[in-house]
């Protein structure tokens, strides 16, 4: 079956809102792991989670920052218009290219209390430490979203500083609550270097220093990358099957050294941490294939849409498709390849590089838990009903799992 053919219905479950975890644990590491693999599972900590992992794996982290996406304009009138700062638009070539520039961007935005907001109307905050004013200005409206011009007066600031001295922690929205001085650090991993998500890659979450010292001592390398998180990443399949929904964009940032140590471990055991790395590993393979093919690729915009990996008629080895960008980065004189990925990972699909996963527990009808599926088959609810008896945490902040892939 074609995963445009599948029906969200099969991929549901109850979860009552008080196994959903509001507030994260007093210690990071403390979470619960839950360890499925070649059909049993087991409890751990994520204290000792690299005594699950093997020597010679890789793991590999999503890097990218948190910013504090939202921002809280009053009216002269005392009405309140909540901007979501979703992604720059278009006309950068990056989001950490948009995030460094100072004095104004345009950005694409959700507009909570939009109709308050009349055509020409200019809103205006102030930020007292340090003092400077900030405005959005209405340049095009579009289907539930809009294009904003954003200014700021002192211009020594970039637009990630302006958003952490202005907005809010982007709290996900099932957790039915204000974000609150704490979330300030614990929404966002102990190694976060790129700012651009608007939600944190949560499987992460759960890492201390000593975590990943644990990961270092017993020879596990460590690889990092980064998918700025997309607000899209909580949207719920909406449509009655897959064919009709449109999977989310995010921009994805891999150096030479990730995708050589990607080549390195190609026969292994590669473990990403999260979703968000995972779809970052397995989107490099078909760019690779993609070039292999002379497929032409719009790097400045979708590299990958949702269905092609589902129809591109090839099976290079990794080493092949990731050694394929390695030359295309030599001969652009590039670092790193920066672009979109759509991909959407589904039961149906083949995972090419990724053996296993670090992840949460996620919510009924989402593209995250097709992914599970698609990992793990049929077992998935084996897996969540287990979670869910024993008295697992769910979501963000909650506990998770060490997955192995059932075919590998």
């Amino acid at each position: 079956m074609h995963p445009r053919d599948l029906k969200i219905e099969d991929f549901t479950y109850q979860l009552p809102d008080d196994h959903i975890a509001k507030y994260p644990l007093e210690e990071r590491d403390a979470a619960r792991l839950l360890i499925y693999r070649a059909g049993d599972i087991s409890e751990d900590t994520y204290s000792n989670i690299a005594a699950h992992i093997s020597s010679k794996a890789l793991m590999v982290f999503n890097q990218t920052r948190v910013v504090h996406a939202r921002l809280v304009f009053t009216k002269e009138t005392g009405g309140k218009i909540e901007v979501f700062c979703l992604e720059p638009a278009s006309r950068y070539a990056d989001i950490q290219t948009a995030m460094l520039q100072k004095g104004c961007v345009e950005w694409h935005c959700l507009v909570g209390g939009a109709g308050k907001w009349k055509d020409g109307q200019v809103l205006q905050m102030t930020c007292i430490e340090p003092h400077f004013k900030l405005t959005a200005n209405i340049l095009e409206r579009r289907n539930g979203s809009y294009i904003l011009q954003l200014k700021w007066d002192d211009v020594t600031l970039s637009f990630a500083e302006v958003l952490h001295h202005c907005g809010k922690v982007p709290l996900p929205p099932y957790l039915h609550r204000e974000a609150e001085m704490g979330d300030d650090s614990r929404y966002q991993t102990v190694y976060a270097k790129d700012d651009g998500s608007v939600a944190a890659p949560t499987a992460g979450l759960h890492f201390t220093e000593r975590v990943l010292q644990s990961i270092e001592q017993k020879g596990i390398d460590k690889a990092l990358v980064t998918l700025h998180v997309g607000a899209g990443t909580f949207k719920p399949v909406k449509s009655e099957t897959m064919a009709t929904h449109d999977m989310h964009a995010e921009w994805i940032e891999v150096s030479k050294q990730a995708l050589e140590q990607l080549i390195a471990h190609a026969n292994g055991d590669i473990i990403p941490v999260g979703t968000t790395s995972l779809r970052t590993v397995e989107s490099l393979y078909w760019i690779g294939c993609k070039l292999l093919q002379n497929i032409p690729i719009d790097f400045e915009g979708i590299a990958l849409t949702q269905w092609e990996p589902y129809e591109l008629d090839a099976n290079p080895t990794v080493q092949a498709a990731l050694g394929c960008i390695l030359q295309w980065l030599q001969q652009s004189g590039k670092e790193k390849i920066v672009t979109r990925t759509q991909i959407l990972i589904a039961p149906g699909y083949t995972f090419k590089i990724a053996t296993g996963l670090v992840t949460n527990f996620h919510q009924p009808h989402s593209t995250l838990l097709l992914l599970i599926a698609a990992l793990v088959g049929d077992e998935w609810r084996r897996i969540y009903e287990h979670a869910m008896d024993a008295g697992f945490r769910f979501l963000s902040y909650g506990d998770g799992c060490l997955l192995w892939r059932v075919n590998k």
